[in-house]
């Protein structure tokens, strides 16, 4: 009998994905675990396997296909199935616990995988959402969709999302619709004017001979919409300072023979992370997030360093787990393989999450410097520029020396003027002076 593998949820919380390519055919058998398509989703290209062997049956979706998790991709006939016994009603889980883990789900890539209920869950474009049975016995609408901080919010406030009215993309509840829900209702005017309607968006000219119109999605999509929501939620202060670097990139051309880094990728960016890294403990205030939803400020003890990476999907952030805690050749490994997998498109969603602050390296395209948009989240970016031949007066004389621009921006309401200018000028120090990253680390 045929065994259907729907979309997973890749990246805990994520709602749909499409379809890049397919290694399979109708036809073809398939081994439990053997990756059978690669999909796109708002993060990062991942790799899908199937939980099951038999043969192809049938590809829903051609490639370029954008899927709603939970929808059937792929039918394989499986021998020796039984027929599966008809789906008895479940209660409704209690609020306490939403946060265990949920059953009935596929253990696979990220989380704890679909739940068999998922196209119940989440109410599809232009569908309502269905009725389940609840412990008593009555109809009750399906689990509206809300991701865990909105959630904690309307607990928080007593608001039973239930009968919140969804506001979002997809129908989910956005911490304004809790809010709203909470707000004492309007006086009812005497007389309800007259409903205006809304001007029609202006239509964007279009010559089909001579323009292409490419869809905004995957990637591109996420980091447009982080990018807007941290511009204009993060107030953003940016400092610039120029050095000279020649002691720094005589370091590195010394590092590239010893011994301990044979093998390792070493290049000015490696000693930036490094110096980086020792501001941070210098200054541990700058690595930190800001909470809205609980008014606090999160200090944390462990730098995610992001690096950030442009790839041919566009440009992604991935980051080095407790990177503070590396040594210089674990550093320069870590930060090898982050490259190649992202150049490669394989970076992970998980490998993208939980940043603290991120370099991004803008002098490998030749530009001086920048004033870099945080990452929603993080408290700091640092952008570096080329570094270039320049006149310099070193040792009381003009001379020839290799000079960058570095571009720190902070998030205003964690970092202050003063903290700020501390972490950049603590980076600048090592880079002029490489011989502190002794001394200070």
């Amino acid at each position: 009998m045929a065994r259907e593998f729907k979309m997973p949820d890749v990246g805990e919380g994520l709602t749909e994905a499409e379809i890049l390519k397919w290694y399979v055919q109708p036809g073809d058998s398939v081994e439990d675990g053997q990756v059978v398509c690669e999909v796109e989703t708002a993060k990062a290209a991942v790799e899908l396997p199937i939980p099951y062997d038999g043969v192809v049956r049938e590809l829903l979706f051609p490639e370029g296909t954008t899927v709603d998790v939970g929808q059937v991709i792929i039918s394989v006939d499986v021998a020796g199935d039984a027929p599966a016994p008809a789906p008895t009603p479940e209660p409704a889980a209690e609020p306490e616990a939403e946060a265990e883990a949920p059953t009935g789900r596929q253990p696979v890539l990220v989380g704890y995988g679909v739940a068999e209920s998922s196209t119940k869950r989440r109410a599809r474009k232009g569908a309502e959402a269905e009725a389940v049975p609840s412990s008593n016995g009555t109809a009750t609408l399906a689990r509206p969709l809300a991701k865990p901080p909105v959630r904690k919010l309307a607990k928080d406030l007593g608001v039973d999302l239930a009968v919140v009215i969804p506001s979002g993309s997809d129908g989910i509840i956005t911490r304004e619709d809790v809010h709203a829900a909470v707000a004492p209702a309007p006086e009812a005017p005497a007389q309800a004017p007259a409903p205006v309607a809304a001007p029609a968006p202006a239509t964007v000219p279009y010559d089909s001979g001579r323009e292409i119109r490419i869809p905004i999605k995957g990637v591109r999509k996420a980091t447009a919409q982080a990018m807007v929501q941290s511009k204009f939620t993060a107030p953003h202060v940016t400092e610039f300072v120029t050095i000279d670097v020649t002691r720094t990139m005589k370091l590195v051309e010394e590092l590239k023979g010893d011994k301990d880094m044979a093998g390792l990728r070493v290049n000015p960016l490696l000693l930036i992370s490094k110096a980086l890294l020792v501001a941070i403990k210098r200054n541990p205030e700058v690595n930190a997030a800001w909470d809205e939803a609980n008014q606090e400020i999160v200090q944390k003890s462990y730098v995610n360093l992001g690096i950030a990476a442009a790839t041919p999907r566009g440009l992604i952030v991935p980051n080095i787990k407790d990177a503070q805690a590396k040594t210089l050749p674990e550093l320069a490994s870590a930060l090898g393989d982050l490259v190649s997998t992202a150049r490669e498109g394989k970076t992970s969603p998980g490998a993208m999450q939980g940043g603290t602050v991120t370099i991004t390296n803008v002098g490998v395209f030749g530009v001086d410097t920048g004033t870099p948009i945080l990452n929603p989240g993080e408290s700091a970016i640092l952008a570096v520029g080329a570094i270039k031949l320049q006149p310099w007066v070193h040792k009381g004389k003009v001379k020839p020396r290799q000079v960058t621009t570095l571009a720190l921006s902070f998030d205003h309401r964690l970092v202050d003027g003063e903290l700020g200018s501390k972490v950049l000028a603590d980076v600048a120090a090592v880079l002029e002076r490489p011989k502190r990253l002794i001394t200070w680390a």
